[in-house]
């Protein structure tokens, strides 16, 4: 009787005019967009997932164990015969550690509450000193002593061949010139714009400056360019500051700082290159607080905040950078003693080998969080490049011991050729890009670097396919060579 009074009520006491019925539908359905919507479409939401979603469905890929973490302060370090030259046989048998207990809790935050202050990263430094014996520290002397070969090869590398020579020398002098310019009109910043004549500090490094003078200390000693390397160490010495605290990409600070500090040291022995490292080695370290121990590819430098970038699908990493970490830091393990920085790539590794990978593919949007792919979009070109080359020479630097590198690799060429090498209309060999199942038939220019990484690799695959792996080395190279040769000037 009630219903009665109400106007837009029926007699029947419960029917709905239409103009109700739309209004009431209309208004369901945009609840149920909403729900549904933030649980599937919205990156990484894990409170949302939580609470629609069973927790076998949520729970991150991780390696290790709490146990793991609870006993590695226990755990002796491996003994090797050559510290600094390669990891021991067996390596690859190490069980690897995994992070520590914020990283292996599965995605209970949200992303933004997931990284972890830099005050709960172990001090690398403290860690060697307090771990450490003067016995398991990394010799120079003893390091030059177990090389085969002078590192400059004999006669400074000077070839036979006096058209190679004449070559080398103008490659030489290409090299001066860039660097007098630089020294000109850049010196101590990151790069040098030609045009305008001036230098570029950039916002990839998180305020550290001389990017070219670090990355350019191996190439300056190597051409035996003395007097500008000695002016480029001096800039170390005197005006190479880490303390900053700015956004960087872990990337670019790893291979551009780290990897030419160490090529610098283990070239000349240099004990600045080598402290100057490390000590931006454990800056990185908090990049890998994430559940999974994937890091994130950008960082603060001073707060030890990070985040992925905004462009990266779903708050993803990216392959080609979290899978080019591997050679710097398991030598800073060799430089500082402290097992960490090897133990956080090789739990990348230990991960990537437990998830399942598309015929064998690995896609280039991997989720800190989840540990699972974002996407199927594979390319051996940019955001995936030079993970492939990392596992080559990470094969080939071991001395060869490394065999979970090796299988790692020679398996991804198997799934390459099978999925991506393709030949054009006019018999140029490519490799396409992988967008779930789908073909882009595209190579882009970073995939260029891809013939030297199958020649390098060539001589350590399968007997029979060496010589395969050389003519697939020649047919890449050849066809980046006629993008350029048939494109105008």
């Amino acid at each position: 009787m009630v219903f009665r009074k109400l106007p837009g009520v029926s007699a029947s006491g419960m029917g709905l005019r239409l103009s109700q019925k739309f209004v009431f539908l209309l208004f369901l359905s945009g609840l149920v967009t909403l729900c549904f919507g933030a649980l599937f479409f919205l990156p990484d939401s894990v409170r949302l997932k939580r609470i629609f979603l069973s927790k076998t469905e949520v729970q991150p890929v991780t390696v290790g164990s709490e146990n793991d973490v609870r006993e590695h302060p226990k755990r002796p370090k491996e003994q090797e015969h050559l510290r600094g030259l390669t990891p021991a046989k067996g390596e690859t048998g190490t069980k690897s550690k995994s992070p520590n207990r914020e990283e292996t809790e599965a995605g209970g935050k949200a992303q933004e509450d997931l990284t972890l202050p830099r005050s709960k990263t172990e001090s690398a430094s403290q860690k060697a000193t307090s771990t450490g014996t003067s016995s398991d520290t990394f010799s120079f002397k003893r390091f030059q002593r177990c090389l085969l070969k002078p590192p400059l090869g004999r006669d400074d590398g000077r070839p036979a061949d006096p058209q190679s020579n004449e070559r080398r020398e103008k490659v030489k002098e290409m090299m001066k010139f860039a660097w007098d310019n630089y020294k000109g009109y850049a010196w101590g910043k990151n790069e040098l714009r030609p045009l305008t004549k001036n230098g570029h500090i950039g916002n990839m490094f998180g305020g550290l400056r001389g990017a070219s003078i670090i990355d350019s200390l191996d190439t300056l000693y190597i051409m035996g360019l003395m007097e500008e390397y000695n002016d480029a160490k001096e800039w170390v010495k005197t005006s190479l500051d880490l303390n900053s605290n700015g956004e960087a990409s872990l990337f670019e600070v790893n291979i551009r700082y780290v990897g030419g500090l160490l090529s610098a040291y283990y070239l000349t022995g240099e004990e600045v290159f080598k402290n100057k490292a490390v000590e931006l080695g454990e800056k990185l370290l908090p990049a890998f607080n994430t559940p999974t121990g994937i890091p994130r590819g950008v960082i603060n430098l001073g707060s030890g905040t990070s985040w992925s970038w905004g462009w990266a699908s779903a708050g993803s990493s990216i392959l080609a950078e979290f899978g080019t970490l591997h050679l710097e830091f398991v030598h800073l393990t060799e430089l500082s003693n402290n097992p960490i920085y090897k133990e956080k790539v090789m739990n990348i590794r230990k991960l990537l080998n437990k998830i399942e990978k598309p015929h064998g593919l690995y896609p280039n949007f991997l989720s800190p969080v989840s540990g699972n792919w974002v996407q199927h979009h594979v390319s051996i070109g940019g955001l995936g490049d030079s993970f492939y080359e990392y596992l080559i020479k990470s094969y080939l630097m071991s001395d060869k011991t490394d065999e979970d590198a090796k299988t790692m690799y020679y398996s991804a060429m198997e799934a390459i050729e099978a999925n991506l090498v393709q030949k054009s209309p006019g018999g140029l060999t490519y490799m396409a890009e992988w967008r779930g199942g789908i073909l882009d038939h595209k190579m882009g220019h970073l995939a260029c670097f891809s013939g030297g990484m199958i020649g390098i690799g060539a001589d350590d695959g399968a007997p029979e396919k060496r010589q395969h792996y050389l003519d697939l080395a020649a047919e890449i190279t050849h066809t980046c060579h006629e993008s350029y040769a048939r494109s105008s000037e």
